[in-house]
């Protein structure tokens, strides 16, 4: 896997639901690099942030769709990749201790009648938070389903877009369908637990890390992994769970395969999800802030990056930046009512110096 999918150590795993709801001051929905940085920004004024994404590492759309594209307009860094970017920021948070919880989303968030908000995944996890940061992107990534007849019929159970559990892998025949870092990673990472791995790609060239590649390959040689180059034609199964698919090979030829779990990476498409039905106001599914504090229609819930909206909104990494940084100093009101805040500079404040650990 990535290196930022251990999230330097702070990562909640998704192996299991919490039996009661986690407290914090901030829920930040999004670890994309916007999110990120408001833990920077909300750490600099003592609030503690738990961040939850939907993807199973940090990042976003920088680490999940441009790894490595360049990017030219992020100030001093005249270019840096996606996943720099992200591994630079994720060491500039480091002092604040932020608690992720990766490969799940945000699915219910309800107002409490003390005031704080109560929001539940789609796997059962619950937090209680004073304040809501919405920095989702453009939305949630939603998986792009492969064109299989039937398929929907084992989704959940055999199908898999995404691996909440390894555990749950263990002694299955698992065929994994792509080309990219997800792809890659997981034929790496299942190899050990499953009865057998086969990666499935249409060409034999793939886009992933060149390392993850010589992995793999090395897997391949020694008879560990199996590599098939062709396309799954169809899939064969009981009820809910499959067991059997059908290749058509780059040679023209036809395979049976045995497969009682299905991963298929073909990408991710962007959609709203679960926010156009927590209340707020919405405008071409954007969420309209103010420019004062990033705010939305719901008082103690703020929306920053590319989901929200205002007269003059460049979507931009550097916009959200900004936004995050007004949205932590209102986020401070709410979580301290009664305490002053005195602006301060990294520069010459000690007081901040010491909270980054360089004084």
């Amino acid at each position: 896997m990535s290196a930022t999918s251990a999230a330097n150590g702070n990562q909640n795993s998704a192996d299991q639901a919490e039996s009661t709801s986690i407290e914090t001051d901030v829920v930040i929905i999004g670890a994309g690099p916007v999110g990120l940085f408001a833990v920077f920004e909300l750490g600099l004024v003592d609030i503690k942030c738990h961040v939850i994404d939907i993807l199973d590492k940090v990042g976003g759309q920088c680490s999940e769709l441009y790894p490595e594209k360049p990017i030219y307009d992020i100030p001093a860094l005249p270019i840096v990749t996606g996943q720099e970017l992200t591994d630079r920021l994720m060491e500039q948070i480091k002092p604040f201790g932020a608690e992720f919880h990766l490969a799940q989303r945000i699915d219910q968030l309800e107002r409490q009648p003390d005031g704080r908000f109560k929001l539940t995944t789609d796997i059962g996890n619950s937090f209680l938070a004073k304040v809501v940061v919405i920095a989702a992107g453009g939305g949630s990534f939603t998986p792009k389903r492969p064109p299989l007849a039937g398929i929907e019929a084992f989704e959940g159970t055999s199908v898999h877009y995404s691996v909440r559990r390894i555990a749950d892998f263990t002694d299955h025949d698992v065929v994994i369908v792509g080309g990219g870092d997800s792809a890659l990673d997981w034929t790496l990472a299942l190899e050990p637990v499953a009865k057998r791995v086969t990666l499935v790609h249409r060409r034999d060239e793939f886009r992933a890390a060149p390392h993850s590649v010589e992995q793999m390959r090395a897997l391949v040689a020694s008879e560990k992994v199996d590599l098939k180059i062709g396309q799954v034609k169809t899939l064969t199964g009981t009820g809910a769970q499959l067991e059997k698919l059908t290749l058509h090979l780059k040679d023209g030829s036809e395979e049976e395969l045995a497969c009682s779990a299905l991963l298929p990476f073909f990408g991710l498409t962007m959609k709203l999800g679960p926010v156009a039905d927590w209340g707020l106001n919405l405008e071409e599914n954007l969420i309209p802030v103010d420019t004062e504090k990033f705010a939305t229609s719901e008082p103690g819930i703020f929306a920053i990056g590319d989901i929200n909206n205002y007269p003059g909104k460049l979507k931009l990494i550097l916009s959200g930046f900004h936004e995050a940084a007004l949205m932590a100093q209102e986020a401070h009101h709410i979580i301290y009512p009664d305490k002053k805040l005195r602006f301060q500079y990294t520069t010459s404040s000690s007081n901040l110096q010491k909270k980054l650990g360089v004084k």
